[in-house]
């Protein structure tokens, strides 16, 4: 009986990879044109037929991933999950969301019921900086990727993907910018210690403060978690101060909102009397009235890299190779940190290091 014939045949008279034909046969995207009819006309000279039931149990994909959030109360979450969903139903893929609060069992609970529904790979924004739940899946080489978020753990720091922001350039751009315009008693609100996001913000801040000739007290660092409640604490105690800050750098904006109501709470002015910045553009921060000076990143951006690079691996093309892609932050000046009153003066500091020399 002659034998029927094979993608691998039809990859090899197309002198392309059998994953290519099989993106043009499923007619998926990220394929010319040209390439995908070409792939077709060999397959209907061939006469090839798919044989689905294998394939199904061959592959045994379910074409659906998993998203595993901190918290969807957080307003940079649902423009990352739409990144994520929309770039995944373009790939052909479903999405299972579940968020875990920064709880490290309870993110271990929804690996274990993502598993257990046959996810091809999980996407990651809660990972904790030390993250045994991770350090598994790296090790039994479980498709994953990490967004927003990076692991320190030395054992799997440079085997798992990840795609962020430049979280210390960043925080460096931040208080370098309300140092030029003014101000030397800078407080900072930082987020979950156990988020690389604001380990690195803060990192990212004491080095601008530092190459100023600033220093950071400990009393001017107030710990949040991220969430809108915890700025509006920090402002509260920052305007009991005697000796307040004159600006603050918040490592989100959703709690740097939360410090703009407890600023206005208090009885101040912003920015007449305090300065405020944050870090994500979440697009609350862009309303008239509020216009919440911030560091921006690509939040839709992140996502849909997340997808497309975890989908490569799963497909077989991303096989042995680890992405680490790191994303430019940007300056985005509006009315919080009071640029357009001060912001027309020359510099007030100037690099000590450089004036000393």
């Amino acid at each position: 009986m002659e034998r029927k014939p094979t993608i691998k045949d039809i990859a090899r008279l197309a002198r392309v990879s059998h994953t290519t034909v099989s993106r043009a046969l499923n007619d998926r995207p990220r394929i010319s044109r040209k390439t995908r009819d070409r792939i077709r006309a060999i397959a209907r000279k061939l006469n090839y037929q798919p044989n689905v039931a294998a394939r199904s149990l061959k592959v045994r994909r379910t074409r659906t991933l998993g998203l595993v959030i901190t918290t969807i109360i957080n307003p940079l979450y649902p423009e990352l999950a739409q990144g994520i969903e929309n770039t995944a139903r373009e790939m052909g893929y479903n999405i299972i969301l579940c968020s875990t609060n920064y709880d490290i069992n309870l993110e271990k609970q929804y690996i274990d019921m993502l598993r257990g529904k046959g996810v091809d790979g999980i996407i990651f924004t809660s990972t904790h900086v030390h993250d045994p739940n991770i350090e598994s899946l790296i090790n039994e080489k479980f498709p994953i990727i990490l967004v927003n978020r990076r692991i320190y753990d030395e054992s799997v720091i440079n085997r798992v993907d990840y795609v962020v922001v430049d979280n210390v350039h960043g925080g460096f751009m931040a208080v370098e910018h309300l140092i030029k315009i003014g101000h030397e008693r800078i407080g900072i609100i930082s987020g979950h210690p156990q988020s690389s996001a604001s380990v690195e913000r803060l990192e990212g801040a004491k080095r601008g403060l530092s190459e100023y000739g600033l220093e950071l007290k400990s009393d001017l660092v107030m710990e949040g978690d991220f969430l809108q409640a915890s700025g509006l604490k920090a402002a509260r105690k920052f305007s009991e101060m005697k000796c307040r800050p004159t600006a603050i750098f918040s490592v989100n904006d959703y709690m740097a909102l939360g410090a703009l109501e407890g600023f206005i709470e208090a009885g101040f002015r912003i920015p007449h009397d305090i300065a405020l910045i944050g870090f994500n553009d979440i697009a609350i921060s862009r309303v008239r009235n509020i216009e919440l000076t911030t560091i921006g990143q690509k939040t839709y951006e992140m996502g849909s890299i997340a997808v497309r690079t975890l989908v490569e691996k799963i497909e077989g093309e991303g096989q042995g190779v680890v992405k680490q892609i790191i994303l430019e932050p940007e300056l985005l000046i509006r009315k919080s940190c009071g640029y357009s009153i001060w912001g027309h003066k020359k510099e007030v500091l100037r690099k000590r290091v450089s004036a000393s020399a």
